[in-house]
């Protein structure tokens, strides 16, 4: 049996003075994470929680994270990350969906948090930036918090997260992620990737609402028994500063993340030297700004891969194997990864296939989708989506992408969520979401729209319309007018043939 909660107990207990979670002034020793956690539990079975009870988390990278999250599955319940930033239509379907019967939200999300629980029945939590006990009024009176935490039975194949995803089509679907899956990918990540230990200060800039940020920031800093120190909303100037201010060792994050810093007027007198080595994962990095990186900054970039159903690790570059920039490198111990063709055979070596995943990492299936699971893993392999190719050194290349998926600035934006939104808009006929390359977020959102006869509406207004639906870094920022939007045989919309105009580019 195995408890990811498990990982801050072993914590708290060999390094229970040390810092585990820090926000610049705001510190929490590993003890004290524990003892808030536990809190956390308490509450949650004041409210009749049982365990496999889901839970959402709504919240940014503050200390209440770590602390609802860890708290939760202490409790047994199945934890549902949640974006802050979501507006209260996709706040109601990731409740209404998952049957969560909680939502702890930040304080600055409460609203939209509120609004989207009002008919699915979920108890809605505010948390404040600082508050670190989460409403203590619900511990029980008289709670001894010095006693072991009681944390419940699970088994390695029970959920501990859901966590949303999508492709291209339909509503955005739940990936059912394990306690064992989690625990072992973020013990891989710890001993053989980052070879992190107690010392290590690792950089929380990416999203603890992210499978990335997740595993790889919180759960493996956990697993080794080091520290996590916490940006909430990304800046490079300010990733500077703690790198410098903490003695950061480790950073991982997404390419846009790397090229703001190597880029920011401070980048040349900033005090970098704790950095031992960094990461980047959620898109390709392009080689010019890795190399950009490394030289001003003296510490080189690892590239890996992986996806919300794999938690997320699949493939890496071995920090004791050959680095080849630009590769995803090759898969993680315990992890098999091969190409495949639509019919699901292996394509020969240096052509071009899907990646298919089979491993510890990989998903339990989507939460109530059984149809889409088989269809996902259709033999015990898990189809990415991803069209790579493989070298002669077992090294694993992403060629393109075979889902249509826009990569904002690290985010997932998927094409059909945004044109499902703007087709509720009455002088919309028809709509495509295209990619549009973007220097510094790797892509912006792009939107081309056909309007119903007669019918009038400027491209402001369906910005608008769009921005007020979804999240900040969904709606499209370039949109424009068409007469008819490029179709195939069947009058299948073919979103490749869709064409910027020229001041979108």
């Amino acid at each position: 049996m195995t408890n990811l909660c498990s990982l801050l107990d072993r914590a708290a207990e060999s390094q229970p003075e040390r810092t585990a979670i820090r926000l610049d002034d705001l510190v929490l020793s590993y003890q004290q994470l524990k003892q808030s956690a536990q809190r956390v539990s308490m509450l949650l079975s004041s409210f009749g929680l049982a365990p496999g009870d889901r839970v959402g988390l709504m919240l940014p990278n503050i200390p209440a994270f770590p602390i609802a999250f860890y708290g939760a599955l202490a409790a047994g319940a199945v934890v549902v990350p949640m974006n802050p930033l979501l507006k209260s239509r996709e706040v109601a379907y990731y409740l209404g969906d998952s049957g969560a019967k909680v939502l702890f939200a930040w304080q600055g999300a409460a609203g939209e948090a509120a609004k989207g629980a009002a008919d699915t029945g979920a108890e809605v939590i505010s948390v404040d930036d600082a508050d670190l006990s989460l409403a203590l009024a619900g511990v029980p009176a008289g709670a001894n918090l010095a006693v072991p935490m009681a944390v419940a039975e699970t088994y390695d194949d029970d959920d501990a997260v859901i966590l949303y995803t999508s492709g291209t089509t339909g509503q955005p679907k739940g990936a059912e992620l394990t306690h064992g899956g989690l625990a072992r990918n973020a013990q891989l990540t710890a001993e053989t990737l980052l070879g992190n230990s107690p010392e290590d200060v690792m950089m929380g800039c990416l999203p603890l609402f992210h499978v990335f940020g997740l595993t790889c920031g919180l759960n493996a800093t956990v697993t080794a028994g080091g520290t996590l120190t916490l940006l909430p909303r990304f800046d490079a100037g300010k990733a500077l500063e703690i790198i410098e201010r903490d003695k950061v060792t480790i950073f991982e994050g997404v390419p846009t993340m790397y090229g703001a810093m190597l880029h920011h007027p401070n980048a040349a007198a900033a005090k970098t030297a704790s950095l031992r080595l960094c990461v980047s994962g959620g898109a390709a990095m392009p080689v010019e700004v890795m190399r950009g990186f490394e030289a001003k900054f003296g510490c080189i970039i690892l590239e890996g891969y992986g996806l919300s159903e794999t938690s997320p690790v699949a493939s890496f570059n071995h920090p004791d194997k050959a680095r080849k920039p630009g590769s995803i490198g090759t898969p993680v111990r315990g992890v098999e990864m091969r190409l495949v063709d639509s019919a699901g055979e292996d394509v020969p070596l240096g052509e071009v296939g899907e990646i298919a995943i089979r491993g510890h990492n990989v998903m339990k299936g989507y939460w109530g989708k059984p149809e889409a699971t088989a269809e996902a893993i259709p033999d015990g392999w898990f189809r990415t989506g991803d069209l790579g190719r493989m070298d002669e050194d077992g090294y694993y290349y992403i060629v393109d992408r075979k889902k249509e998926m826009i990569i904002r600035g690290g985010y997932n934006v998927y094409p059909r969520e945004i044109e499902e939104v703007l087709h509720e808009h009455p002088a919309v006929a028809e709509v495509a979401v295209i990619g549009i390359p973007h220097d510094e977020l790797g892509e912006e959102v792009g939107c081309a729209v056909a309007l119903k006869p007669d019918a009038t509406a400027t491209p402001d207004e369906l910005r608008s319309f769009a921005r007020d639906r979804v999240a900040a870094y969904k709606y499209p920022r370039h949109v424009w007018l068409v007469d008819e939007l490029p179709k195939g045989p069947t009058g299948k919309i073919l979103r490749r043939e869709v064409q910027p105009p020229g001041d979108a580019r």
